[in-house]
């Protein structure tokens, strides 16, 4: 589920902290990179128990008010579409998600107010009201709803967003990407599979995880190496005027061209101008591209530097 732009994202963040921080401890900041990552998979696992967690509630409201002094017929009687969808009852008894939840302990539990906000959205949307019109709907049908709703109310949802990034630290830059591997963990559920249906893994294959590792360790272990050679190609720049987070993203940027043969350069040159774009000035991206062409150019003409 982690994909290498999230890890060269976390890279770049823990490098920042480590250069911040006066006790520079190359284990103390892998562990903090690891850490994060696991952040990020805890986000995935807490947006498919948020739709669990929504429709439990609405199940409470729905229950509460059949006891109500003088209730209607709707009361008496409600639609319970949305609370009896497949979809959400296969996801409640998936075996991976329980495992996952009862390890890290996690839960909404401590959220009522922001999970009756998401529901209170869920059901003024158009795409609710459409589904609860409908006579009968297949397994197919229930898991689109799903699909619809976390795409267009939950997604991109400012209110969401900014709860997710106060609750914590190491989802600000992960929301809208975890976003995405939440929708296509719902386009790729199955009835059949039942409980058993799989989730994405914390990483593709461990050769992800290596990668995350080897970049965070050689960005810092070669760092000084890398700098030099950045400031050796600086031309009519005084380096202490240039942004830190450019100089960690062009250090960061280099420990890739140096360590993995067999990532072209032009990903990983565009990777970390299009980081720059976000994480830096506006001219960033220009003055890094620049800079880095400049190396690559030199390295290769030196022999230094042999892949495309």
């Amino acid at each position: 589920m982690i994909n290498r732009i999230l890890i060269r994202i976390k890279v770049l963040q823990i490098v920042y902290s480590y250069y911040q921080n006066e006790n520079r401890d190359l284990k103390v900041a892998e562990n903090e990179l690891l850490f994060s990552l696991q952040k990020s998979y805890d986000l995935y696992h807490y947006f498919l128990l948020l739709l669990i967690e929504v429709t439990n509630l609405q199940r409470k409201v729905i229950d509460s008010r059949k006891f109500k002094y003088r209730p209607s017929e709707d009361d008496l009687h409600p639609n319970l579409r949305f609370i009896d969808n497949r979809f959400i009852s296969q996801l409640a008894e998936n075996e991976n998600l329980k495992k996952y939840v009862d390890e890290y302990g996690l839960s909404w539990s401590n959220d009522e107010e922001f999970v009756k906000n998401v529901l209170d959205q869920i059901l003024a949307s158009d795409i609710y009201t459409e589904y609860m019109e409908r006579e009968e709907s297949s397994y197919e049908e229930e898991k689109e709803f799903w699909r619809k709703i976390f795409k267009k109310v939950i997604c991109g949802n400012e209110m969401v967003e900014e709860y997710l990034e106060d609750k914590s630290i190491y989802w600000n830059d992960d929301i809208k990407i975890v976003e995405t591997f939440t929708l296509k963990t719902i386009k790729k559920f199955e009835e059949a599979n039942g409980a058993k249906q799989p989730l994405l893994p914390m990483f593709k294959d461990l050769e992800d995880k290596s990668f995350a590792i080897k970049l965070f360790r050689q960005s810092l272990l070669k760092g000084k190496d890398y700098r030099e050679l950045i400031n050796k190609h600086i031309k009519n720049w005084e380096t202490e005027r240039i942004a830190n987070m450019d100089m960690f993203i062009m250090q960061i940027a280099l420990a890739e061209i140096f360590s993995f043969p067999s990532i072209p350069i032009s990903v990983t040159l565009n990777e970390y101008i299009d980081m720059a774009k976000h994480y830096s000035t506006p001219k960033s991206g220009i003055f890094i591209n620049g800079i880095l062409d400049s190396i690559v150019n030199e390295l290769k003409k030196e022999k230094l530097l042999l892949k495309d």
